[in-house]
């Protein structure tokens, strides 16, 4: 069979698979097409939780606007191209969401905004990218688990903040958009920190909510927002990366509302798992390894014991965040990792653990353009090109090997059927 896979923006690996060999190709689901401005329309005109879009900027008070960053495929240029003739001679505000990441670059505005209307906000001097270690911040409380709120002042200031998200599993905060725009999208570094702590514990999963103490952590966080006026622009995505549903109104409400549907089109049944499998980080998820990681995470869940995990990811500005890089590339194995983990927690290790408990039970290839030196460096198998991978892991694996694509890796959740 003729499997495509892609790597990057543009480029693609064209891989042929042996019927015997593949188990199948696994995207995520079909779902049927809408006319997504007439969604955002609806949407914006009977919200959830709250009275309608235009009264909610019915207003002379400023009111910031809080978008995703590159690494997030959110349809916001297309969400703002509905909204923006109705609020561009508003007292607006725009915020980039980068949690802990970098700021985002020239391509990257464009993609986040569409190009005229960051021209617009640019000129106009109303865009700022949130910096978790250098911006202003304000204190609002802290959670009943102990994450002290600290929120950029652009935001805990405000008397209006519309979050723009969208909804699909994420590896351990069960799902994102929602509560995410403010935690971790605009919280200080030693917030995001308190929170990324609860990652390590068994119950934070993709599709996990009850009892996830991570999700549940953020939402108690939230409770630290009710002197704001949110309203929440939540939308889903099918493969095409176009607009499925578009949930508006309270921040929870909308959240909630978007799950159903992110579950119909990201969780995937599989017959069984495999020997290899191979998982793919699709742009823009790909920007560096550690947000392709994601692929790794939900690559394993279709894999068997002692298989190989092969992920693709172009990894296009490299590794990401440099605390989790130097963990993993001091310690000499996978229970090294774990172990250095034990004895004291930095933002970025929830990442590292998550890659080091694949490796005590199955192996993790990467095709990437990361140096060979820094991928054995985080106890992956270096190669340049799929091909090459595959046909190793086949020899390995012997003739009777199987194998699972997943296309979307980053955001596909297989399950076995049952």
């Amino acid at each position: 069979m003729n499997v495509t896979v892609g790597y990057g923006k543009d480029e693609t690996f064209e891989l042929e698979i042996d019927d015997k060999h593949l188990i199948g190709v696994y995207n995520p689901n079909s779902v049927p097409k809408i006319d997504y401005n007439n969604a955002i329309d609806e949407a914006l005109a009977h919200p959830l939780g709250k009275e309608s879009f235009d009264h909610f900027i019915e207003t002379n008070e400023r009111i910031v606007f809080i978008v995703n960053d590159g690494t997030r495929p959110t349809p916001t240029r297309k969400v703002l191209a509905r909204i923006y003739p109705k609020i561009k001679e508003k007292d607006i505000y725009f915020i980039v969401a980068t949690g802990c990441h970098r700021a985002p670059t020239e391509e990257e505005w464009h993609f986040i905004l569409g190009q005229e209307i960051y021209e617009d906000l640019h000129v106009k001097n109303r865009l700022w990218s949130h910096d978790s270690r250098n911006d202003s911040m304000v204190y609002l409380g802290t959670s009943s688990n102990g994450t002290e709120m600290y929120l950029n002042k652009i935001v805990a200031e405000a008397k209006k903040v519309c979050a723009i998200g969208s909804v699909e599993p994420h590896y351990f905060a069960g799902y994102t958009g929602g509560r995410k725009a403010f935690l971790p999208g605009v919280a200080a570094y030693d917030t995001i920190t308190q929170n990324h702590l609860l990652a390590l514990h068994p119950d934070a999963q993709a599709l996990r909510l009850k009892g996830n103490p991570v999700h549940e952590d953020m939402m108690d966080a939230m409770g630290v927002l009710k002197h704001i006026d949110i309203f929440a622009i939540m939308t889903v995505l099918d493969s095409d990366h176009d607009i499925c549903a578009v949930s508006a109104g309270d921040l929870s409400d909308s959240f909630y509302a978007a799950i159903d549907k992110a579950d119909e089109v990201f969780c995937i049944t599989i017959p069984q798992k495999a020997d290899i499998v191979i998982s793919v980080a699709p742009y823009p998820m790909d920007i560096d390894l550690y947000q392709s990681q994601k692929a790794l995470d939900n690559g394993k869940l279709a894999l068997k014991e002692n298989g190989i995990l092969i992920m693709v990811a172009k990894c296009r500005t490299g590794i990401g965040e440099e605390g989790f890089f130097k963990l993993m590339s001091s310690a000499p194995s996978a229970q090294a990792v774990l172990d250095k983990i034990k004895c004291g927690y930095k933002l970025g290790y929830h990442k590292a653990a998550k890659m080091a408990e694949i490796n005590l039970w199955a192996q993790s290839w990467a095709v990437s353009e990361l140096s060979d030196e820094e991928m054995k460096a985080v106890h992956l198998k270096p190669y340049h090109d799929l091909h090459d991978a595959l046909a190793d892991a086949i020899k390995e694996k012997g003739e009777n090997a199987r194998i699972i694509v997943l296309p979307f890796g980053s955001i596909t959740v297989p399950k076995v059927v049952q």
